[in-house]
């Protein structure tokens, strides 16, 4: 077979250039300054007329080489990556954080310390780091010690996630209404809840003059009496031990100048009908005594941990929220502190019977309402009771099967508590609750005057007015019937400098034919590709009921200066033609974080399902080569995909289930956000598999008789794992140490 002159070329070309690198004899950039006959840094056409080498090194698709472009492909470090490499090496060796470095820090057996030690002192200084910089673009980076990509040890993570336990909302009574006890306060005067409700709401706060994690506490809840007042929230002090003294108790209330009413729960009513756990809870409930928040005052103490300030202060961001017509990003903690010996609020608040205006009213909008309300993504709204009873059979049987709300993580192994910090399913409690009244033949409308407040709704962002807003460049076409391809859509940011974000949304302009979005960042420069599902992570995503997302204090995620953004867009016809254009709002980070958040796929590219095949088994694995700290996952399957999950094999040998998911719903993209981030170390395999049922008894599958492989259209199946990890982000000063 006759070979192609231009082909040779190519072949020879691509030789010398390997060869030269592999053999080290020539400078591996002199090899860049052979070509660039001008010196002007770039490669052309006609300086290097073979399109097929120069496709090679040419990342952003311009026809031409630059010495950056080069530099990346070949693994030669530009200046600023060997100062970000240098920088991480910094904060990855310097265990005692003193700023320095020491031959131990750096593995002892570096050659090139004692020539970067200067003054011989056993130490590198930041004035000695610019030795190491040279020795870098003349020997490589190959001279540093080898360092994870990701350096966070359980230490730091621990750092990270201290504090109080996060707890599942409908597990602890979150939404339910609170009994309007009766008790008399410390100076002998008879009241009940009721009374102390204003129209903003009603802080209860327990508290003991013995506890030491109580006592803790009081000063900074002596601090918040004056500023809940001035929000219209009224406080209550209960104390729920017999065993201490009156004077004790005006003792401790006069040093800290407590105005608000105090009760000596001797007989433990209000502390049974709250359900408090222990000496140091808070709760917080609206005029109806809908409890909207309970657990800890803020993270500052524990049982066995202080902090010098507290880092995240529940209480008053509950509050906050709630003012907002808002749900608190946190509804419940446990509350560090002395143990009580009551019963929960479960078991209190169950012994009543169960009334639409007293108990279903709150649980659907604790779980349903905020998508089945008029305008809402829901087909329907649920938030009156003509609307509830037209609809007793649907809500029967979506909640007997676990549809709704959309939940499908299974539970643990062992009966313990749930991972997830956005765990939606329903509480044993609730679920039993509904039921009961869905079955019960009067359906009880109950007492008016026990309805909760009714929530209000915005049009507009669910995370406050965002910094900046990007509209897609154009409205989209939706017809009425049928299939549409994916949409993609890329847009200029702008940006004159890189920006932090702290919370994204992404705004459909019309919800119910918009399946589900993905957005992808390309840095300035970068070829604009439109990568399917699977070929890379991505940045942002847009699924019914999960469009929007804060992340924590500390986190971020980054758009570079002059960044695009692009949209993948699952269009899904409703029946009616329409015309839709959808935006992404965003809000800055107000400084760097110190984690930046980012995604990757693990996906099976090669499926292939056979006709009529009821429990087909495809999958993916990828072993890592760095410590991994995982934070959310989103598994992605079609109408055929059945079940998924996420698996580690550990270097051990031992495995472990991450997410386990029996029953995938399309419909439903969920992602499963772990309330701890988890390290998977480095040398271990992450592991995804989807079950897929092509058979007939799939009733969405569209061709039981095809062989199905990956494809974007819901006719095609896909399988993927996005897994949502953290990165350390090197500090600024570190990073520009000249």
């Amino acid at each position: 077979m006759k070979v192609p002159r231009k082909s040779i070329f190519s072949v020879l070309v691509l030789a010398i250039v390997s060869w030269c690198l592999i053999s080290h004899a020539i400078d591996r950039e002199a090899i860049f300054h052979r070509y660039d006959k001008d010196g002007d840094k770039v490669i052309t056409a006609e300086e290097l007329p073979d399109a097929a080498t120069r496709a090679r090194f040419d990342k952003n698709g311009d026809g031409n080489v630059s010495l950056e472009e080069f530099q990346k492909t070949v693994g030669i470090a530009t200046s600023e990556e060997e100062n970000d490499r240098l920088a991480k090496l910094v904060r990855y060796a310097d265990k005692n954080k003193d700023g320095k470095l020491t031959k131990e820090e750096v593995g002892g057996g570096a050659r090139w310390f004692n020539r970067v030690d200067q003054d011989k002192n056993g130490e590198i200084d930041s004035a000695e780091l610019e030795a190491v910089r040279q020795l870098i673009s003349r020997l490589g980076e190959g001279i540093l010690p080898t360092i994870p990509e990701t350096d966070i040890t359980e230490e730091e993570l621990k750092e990270i996630t201290s504090g109080p336990e996060i707890l599942k909302p409908g597990d602890v009574g979150i939404g339910r209404m609170i009994p309007d006890v009766e008790f008399t306060d410390i100076d002998g005067k008879a009241h009940r809840l009721s009374d102390l409700s204003t129209e903003k709401g009603t802080v209860v706060a327990m508290t003991s003059a013995t506890c030491p994690v109580s006592k803790r506490f009081l000063p900074t809840l002596a601090s918040l009496e004056p500023e809940l007042n001035e929000m219209g929230i009224s406080l209550l002090l209960v104390n729920p031990y017999s065993s201490e003294s009156e004077e004790e108790v005006r003792e401790q209330l006069s040093a800290h100048s407590f105005q608000s009413p105090y009760v000596r729960d001797t007989g433990k009513q209000l502390t049974t009908a709250l359900g408090a756990a222990t000496t140091t809870e808070v709760f917080f409930f609206d005029s109806k005594r809908t409890l909207h928040y309970r657990g800890a005052l803020n993270d500052q103490y524990g049982i066995d941990y202080s902090v010098n300030e507290a880092r995240h202060h529940y209480l008053l961001d509950a509050v906050a929220a709630h003012l907002k017509n808002e749900t608190p990003e946190i509804q419940a903690t446990a509350a560090p502190g002395c143990e009580l010996e009551t019963g929960s609020a479960s078991e209190a608040l169950t012994k009543t019977d169960v009334t639409y205006h007293k108990d279903v009213a709150r649980i659907l909008q604790q779980n349903c309402v905020r998508c089945h309300y008029d305008g809402g993504i829901a087909p329907f709204a649920l938030d009156d009771y003509d609307e509830v009873s037209d609809r007793t059979r649907v809500i029967k049987r979506v909640v007997s099967e676990g549809t709704m709300p959309p939940w499908f993580a299974a539970p643990q192994e062992d009966g313990g508590a749930s991972p997830w910090a956005n765990d939606h399913s329903l509480s044993e409690r609730d679920r039993t609750d509904l039921l009961a009244w869905l079955e019960s033949s009067d359906k009880p409308i109950g007492n008016p005057a026990d309805a909760p407040e009714p929530l209000v709704f915005t049009d507009e962002w669910s995370i406050g007015e965002p910094d900046l807003v990007f509209q897609l460049s154009k409205a989209y076409d939706i017809k009425a019937t049928g299939f549409m391809p994916y949409q993609y859509d890329t847009i200029e940011t702008n940006l004159t400098e890189d920006k932090w974000i702290k919370a994204y949304e992404i705004l459909p302009s019309e919800r119910d034919v918009v399946h589900h979005v993905l957005v992808q960042v390309f840095e300035q420069g970068a070829k604009i590709r439109e990568q399917g599902e699977g070929s890379t992570g991505y940045w942002a995503a847009y699924v019914p009921g999960n469009g929007e997302h804060v992340f924590p204090d500390g986190f971020a995620k980054k758009i570079p200066a002059g960044a695009k953004l692009q949209f993948q867009i699952h269009y899904t016809p409703s029946g009616e033609a329409k015309k839709e254009r959808l935006k992404i709002g965003l809000k800055f980070a107000d400084e760097a974080p110190k984690y930046e958040l980012r995604t990757l796929p693990l996906a099976d590219r090669k499926l292939e399902i056979p006709p009529g095949a009821e429990a087909h088994v495809e999958g993916a694995s990828r072993k890592i080569n760095n410590d991994v700290p995982i934070v959310s996952f989103m598994p992605h399957m079609h109408v055929r995909g059945a079940a998924f999950k996420y698996e580690v094999e550990y270097p051990d040998g031992e495995t472990e289930t991450l997410l386990d998911i029996p029953r995938y719903d399309f419909n439903w993209q969920l992602r499963y956000d772990l309330k701890q981030p988890k390290i998977i170390p480095k040398g271990s395999t992450i592991r995804v598999t989807g079950v897929f049922d092509n058979s007939t008894n799939n009733k969405a599958n569209p061709d039981p008789t095809k062989t199905v492989g990956w494809g974007s259209q819901t006719v095609d199946e896909m399988l993927i794992g996005y897994i949502e990890y953290m990165v350390p982000v090197i500090e600024a000063g570190l990073a520009s140490t000249r």
